[in-house]
């Protein structure tokens, strides 16, 4: 029997309306103030994956700021989970598809919060298709706006506020690693975010500012049933060899190990793929 059953939602998904709910909020979690006194800012903060990321942060001692979109009500409960762990938060509705608008989330970030430690670029579109034929240069640009140039034009943003011992955080993909016939424009700005991951990383290596990339395989968000046709949300995530999508609370602790200098202080130019299982030619 499929974990999850056939449901469609419009975009950009909303996390009340899914079928079972995401494991998203970290209950089980014990920090150990790894991210003490530290602020983050959170694009795509307010579900699945980045709500996971934001309440993780809260119970490691960081205060966050949490970017989104339009989805009001998550945003908001995600910030409740912040707050439960005594630790500020606050929410910045945005459109982050426009350059002036990533540059406005820093700002607010350090205006609200006092300064700017840990950026994880996580927002995210993404739009399958049958064919090649059916990719438009509009969804084509759509998706880069949203999955590559956000990444740049927030990381250029944030620079002026980051010191030694900051971290930037990506989110790519197993599609960008592998390609992905039905989500060709997603897969490669996935692709280029692992690369744009790699080139920051040099870049900023003498600056003590590190810049990794977590590529998840498939994971339980509104993502899903906002973007897949109701079969393929039925049969989501069976292909991988642990036989099931993960939930977000599983991915993470990747976020809080990069965030941490404690952790993870020779690394930076990675890409870390929890995957289920799938190993990966080269």
């Amino acid at each position: 029997m499929s974990e999850f059953p056939p449901q469609q939602q419009d975009r950009p998904g909303r996390e009340g309306e899914m079928a079972p709910q995401p494991h998203d909020e970290m209950r089980g979690y014990q920090g150990s103030g790894k991210l003490d006194g530290l602020v983050a800012l959170v694009t795509g903060g307010d579900s699945g994956i980045g709500r996971a990321v934001c309440a993780a942060f809260a119970k490691e001692g960081a205060d966050v700021a949490i970017a989104y979109l339009s989805e009001h009500d998550d945003a908001a409960h995600t910030k409740g989970l912040v707050a439960a762990e005594e630790r500020r938060a606050v929410t910045i509705a945005c459109d982050l598809q426009r350059e002036e608008e990533c540059r406005r989330v820093v700002e607010e970030t350090v205006s609200r919060l006092g300064k700017l430690d840990v950026l994880v670029n996580h927002v995210g579109t993404q739009s399958p298709v049958d064919s090649p034929d059916e990719l438009t240069s509009e969804q084509w640009d759509g998706t880069f706006k949203t999955n590559v140039y956000s990444y740049f034009w927030t990381t250029m943003a944030a620079l002026g506020h980051m010191n030694e011992g900051s971290a930037i955080i990506n989110t790519g993909s197993v599609n960008g690693l592998r390609g992905n016939k039905s989500l060709i424009d997603y897969a490669a700005s996935k692709g280029a975010v692992h690369v744009l991951t790699m080139s920051l990383a040099q870049a900023l290596v003498e600056r003590g500012i590190r810049v990794n990339c977590v590529a998840p395989g498939p994971v339980w968000t509104p993502l899903i049933p906002a973007t897949f046709p109701e079969d393929k949300v039925e049969q989501f995530g069976q292909q991988v060899p642990m036989g099931r999508a993960a939930q977000p609370d599983e991915i993470a602790p990747s976020y809080v190990f990069f965030a941490s200098n404690e952790m993870s202080s020779y690394y930076t130019g990675e890409v870390l793929a929890p995957i289920g299982g799938e190993t990966l030619p080269g």
